[in-house]
C-alpha cells in the first residue's frame, strides 16, 4: 500500500479504534493493517497507538500525526471534489442540516440563487438548533453554531460572529443601561438552551479586565426563535449574535447595550461525516454559504465590538 494509502488506515484506526473495523473499511485482512501500522511507526522511529483491551490510542506523537494526516486527506478529498464538479456537475438530493433560526435569516432567503445555478439538484433541510448525528440521519451536511468538540465529523469554519446583550429600547427604557456586566443581575434575561444543562456562565472583557457573569432569568427557551420572540415582546434582554437579530439591530428594533465589553465570538461551522468523502454537491454548498455577501457583511461588522444561537 502507498503512502496515502496508508496514512488513511492509520487515520481510520484512531477513528474506529480497532484494526478488524479499519480491515472492514479497507477490504484488507486484519493482519495486513497491523503490519501496516508497525511498518508506519517503524519508518517514523516512534509509537503511534497504544494497543489495549479496550482499543486502540494515540500516543502524543500519534496524536500531531493524525491531525496533520487527516488534513491531508481531507485537502485530497476537497481537490478530487472540486474535480468532480467540474466533470459531472451538481445533481441529486442534498440533505442539510442547519439551525433553525439562523438558516430563516441568513441561508432560505437566498437559496434561489443556489438552486438556479445547479437546476438538477434538490434540497432538503432539516431545521432543528440542536445536534443531530451526521449517520444515522443521513445528513450531508450540517451547519452549526459555537464551539464543535466531536471527533466524528470533520469541521470547517465559515465565519464567526460578535455577540452582545441586546433588548428592546423600552426595556431599558423602564429598567435604565447596564454599565457593567455586574449591572445585567438587575436585568432578568431571556435565557437560550438548546441542549440540556448548557451553561449560562459569559465571560465579559475590556482590555485587561474580565467579568464573569452566570444570567439568570425567568424564562428558558429551547429554540432560538423563542429567544427572539420573547425579547422582542419584552419579556427582558437576551445574549445574542449579531446573526440572530441582524433585522431588528438594523431597524432598531432592539439595542445593543455594554458595547465596550467584549464577549466571545460565535463561530459558524460546515460539518461533514468523518470517514465518508464529501460528495461535490456538499462542497458547492458550503462554499456558496461561505460566500454568501450578507452574512459575511454582518460577521465582519461585528468586528471591535461586542454583540448564541
Amino acid at each position: 500500500m502507498d503512502r496515502l494509502g496508508a496514512m488513511e488506515a492509520f487515520v481510520l484506526a484512531v477513528e474506529t479504534g480497532s484494526f478488524s473495523a479499519v480491515a472492514r473499511r479497507l477490504h484488507l485482512g486484519q493482519p495486513a493493517i497491523s503490519k501496516l501500522i508497525a511498518q508506519q511507526e517503524e519508518k517514523l522511529g516512534c509509537r503511534l497507538l497504544l494497543r489495549s483491551t479496550r482499543g486502540l490510542t494515540p500516543t502524543e506523537a500519534g496524536e500531531a500525526y493524525y491531525l496533520r494526516a487527516r488534513q491531508i486527506l481531507d485537502d485530497i478529498r476537497e481537490a478530487e471534489a472540486a474535480v468532480e464538479l467540474c466533470r459531472t456537475g451538481v445533481s441529486g438530493r442534498l440533505r442539510i442540516s442547519a439551525p433553525v433560526t439562523f438558516a430563516r435569516l441568513h441561508i432560505i432567503p437566498y437559496l434561489p440563487v443556489f438552486l438556479a445555478a445547479h437546476p438538477n439538484l434538490a434540497i432538503e433541510i432539516q431545521l432543528d438548533d440542536r445536534n443531530v448525528d451526521l449517520i444515522s440521519g443521513g445528513i450531508d451536511v450540517a451547519l452549526r453554531l459555537g464551539e464543535q468538540s466531536d471527533s466524528g465529523v470533520v469541521a470547517r469554519k465559515l465565519a464567526d460572529c460578535a455577540m452582545s446583550v441586546v433588548g428592546t429600547p423600552a426595556w431599558f427604557a423602564s429598567r435604565g443601561l447596564p454599565v457593567s456586566p455586574r449591572e445585567l443581575q438587575d436585568h432578568p434575561l431571556v435565557l437560550y438552551s438548546p441542549q440540556p444543562g448548557m451553561s449560562q456562565q459569559w465571560l465579559f472583557c475590556r482590555g485587561e479586565e474580565q467579568v464573569v457573569f452566570t444570567g439568570q432569568g425567568r424564562l428558558t427557551v429551547s429554540a432560538a426563535e423563542g429567544v427572539r420572540a420573547a425579547v422582542l415582546a419584552g419579556v427582558g434582554p437576551g445574549i445574542g449574535s449579531e446573526w440572530m437579530f441582524a433585522p431588528e439591530l438594523a431597524s432598531g428594533e432592539v439595542i445593543r447595550v455594554l458595547p465596550e465589553w467584549q464577549l466571545p465570538r460565535l463561530s459558524l461551522w460546515a460539518l461533514f461525516p468523518a470517514g465518508r468523502q464529501s460528495s461535490a454537491k456538499s462542497r458547492a454548498f458550503v462554499a456558496f454559504v461561505a460566500a454568501l455577501a450578507g452574512l459575511q457583511r454582518i460577521a465582519d461588522k461585528g468586528q471591535g465590538h461586542s454583540s448564541v444561537e
